[in-house]
């Protein structure tokens, strides 16, 4: 969701994806992160194999920043994904979320790109085998166990394609190195007994693991915020500063009142990995900065923000009018 639901996104992370560009994330700011169709155009990435002359060598402990030299010459041009230190957790299955902390560099300058473990630095949250992500990430996590460390050798048709990343200084010809530390597997959606809410509120239907099912009601919406606890989770309090990880579903109010179901404006299940930010910061809507710091990380939360903690008068295209009431159901998954 962008600022549209955002300000500006900070977490360098989002920017791992295929390339520039999106659809309406509405509760977040069109930033530098790659929309999920961009990849589609892209040739087919190679198959991966395990090694490959020359290789970058690697040092450093696992959970800490590896050290990443870079060997003279050019690169094979092979798509490599070697295991430097094999995991003993669960595998990594096909479209499981890997949480992952990761160190890049470009491969003739030498130049770092923005990772996990430098300031401000976030892990990745990647969908294992997706082709919404780039293979050098998405590709490299599948089959792995939980406490693996990997290197990455990834040429263009493996990273950003012809076009580069041009905001992370990357060429439509660089090859990319990155080292990808496993550290767990999030659920794609929290689990529990969902709480009975009160019929002049939205009703939510989010039972599998796909877009939420909200239906308005015909009635006027609350003036003031909403931010029902709708499933309690166990995990700790959401700080203000934290990055946040969440899967969402939002509609407008008046437009869907007394329909059967409501059109969605916008889903993070359309993009496969969960949508990430810095909560409590104005990084988004205010509603969202509000609602959502001080509930429990899986936790599931409705959200009925009214116009002037949204969008105020200023229409967000031709599903989000101008002073809209803004419904979401939002999963926290995980926040760091």
């Amino acid at each position: 969701m962008r600022r549209r639901l955002a300000a500006a996104l900070i977490v360098p992370a989002l920017m791992l994806t295929a390339a520039c560009g999106g659809g309406d994330d509405s509760a977040k700011k069109k930033d530098a992160s790659a929309s999920p169709s961009d990849q589609a155009s892209q040739p087919a990435a190679p198959k991966p194999v395990s090694d490959a002359s020359p290789m970058p060598t690697v040092a450093g402990d696992l959970g800490k920043k590896p050290t990443i030299t870079i060997p003279k010459g050019d690169p094979s041009g092979k798509f490599v994904v070697k295991t430097l230190t094999a995991g003993t957790g669960p595998e990594v299955k096909k479209n499981d979320l890997a949480v992952t902390k990761y160190t890049g560099k470009i491969w003739k300058s030498g130049k770092d790109l923005a990772g996990s473990y430098d300031k401000d630095g976030v892990p990745q949250v990647i969908p294992a085998g997706s082709q919404t992500y780039i293979p050098a990430f998405s590709e490299a996590v599948l089959g792995q166990k939980v406490g693996a460390r990997v290197l990455v050798v990834a040429p263009p048709a493996a990273a950003f394609g012809a076009a580069g990343k041009q905001e992370l200084g990357v060429s439509g010809t660089d090859n990319l190195v990155f080292v990808l530390d496993v550290d767990s597997v999030m659920p794609k959606k929290v689990d529990g007994t969902q709480a009975a809410i009160p019929s002049d509120l939205p009703q939510i239907k989010a039972d599998k693991e796909e877009a939420a099912t909200i239906t308005v009601p015909k009635n006027d919406p609350p003036k003031k915020l909403v931010d029902q606890v709708l499933i309690e989770g166990k995990g700790a309090e959401v700080k203000s500063g934290q990055t946040v990880y969440m899967q969402y579903s939002g509609a407008t109010w008046k437009p869907n009142e007394g329909a059967a179901q409501a059109k969605l404006f916008d889903t993070s299940w359309k993009t496969g990995a969960p949508f990430s930010t810095q909560i409590g910061q104005g990084q988004v809507i205010e509603g969202w900065d509000k609602g959502l710091v001080g509930k429990k990380v899986g936790s599931r939360v409705l959200l009925v923000i009214p116009p002037e903690q949204g969008y105020k008068d200023k229409a967000q295209g031709a599903d989000i009018p101008a002073n809209s009431t803004l419904v979401f159901v939002v999963d926290i998954l995980g926040a760091v």
